[in-house]
């Protein structure tokens, strides 16, 4: 592994920075959480884990100003947030876990949203409070948010719609059947 027993930081302040660091203490000598605030938004058991291990050195109110080294990573300098000072940190690796919020303000009253604003789906299934209408990815899973998670709900929804649209075919023919049964005369 590239950073067996080197100082590393970890940029953010929610759940995923808590769980990436406290991931890195596996293999780094030192891990420095960055977080550009005075108190974090992560889970209290996430926190918990973070302040438990040895390796784990918060660095409150700050942000990385710059990047030092030549082709490879040599450091960061921090600028104070309160202070507006600036100092210089030496690390070997920078992971940025600044997490992201799914954009489901667009759909704000128009679908049914969870008590975490993730689009409310019935059950397994890709399905919306709207007919037609379905949901994968980040913007239905407050939990798990990985690619490979969302790429495997999109199929889902994939799967979801195409049946969806198979049961309209029963009510309104395709235009392609149209196109196949009509007359020579008729086609267009």
């Amino acid at each position: 592994f590239f950073f067996r027993e080197k100082e590393i930081a970890v940029v953010g302040g929610g759940d995923s920075a808590m769980e990436e660091a406290t991931f890195l203490t596996k293999f780094a000598s030192k891990v420095y959480l960055i977080h550009r605030r005075d108190e974090f938004r992560a889970s209290k058991i996430m926190q918990r884990r973070a302040f438990d291990n040895a390796k784990i050195e918060v660095i409150w109110n700050s942000e990385v100003a710059e990047l030092k080294g030549q082709g490879q990573l040599s450091g960061v300098v921090l600028r104070d947030l309160v202070t507006r000072d600036t100092r210089e940190l030496a690390l070997d690796g920078l992971f940025i876990a600044i997490g992201n919020d799914p954009r489901t303000h667009l759909i704000h009253g128009k679908l049914d949203l969870t008590s975490q604003g993730t689009i409310a789906v019935d059950g397994r299934s890709s399905r919306t409070s709207v007919p037609g209408i379905f949901a994968a990815g980040d913007v239905i899973d407050p939990t798990y948010r990985q690619a490979v998670t969302a790429a495997a709900s999109g199929t889902v929804a994939a799967l979801d719609a195409e049946h969806y649209l198979a049961t309209l075919d029963d009510v309104f023919p395709t235009l392609v059947d149209a196109a196949t049964t009509a007359s020579p005369e008729e086609k267009p």
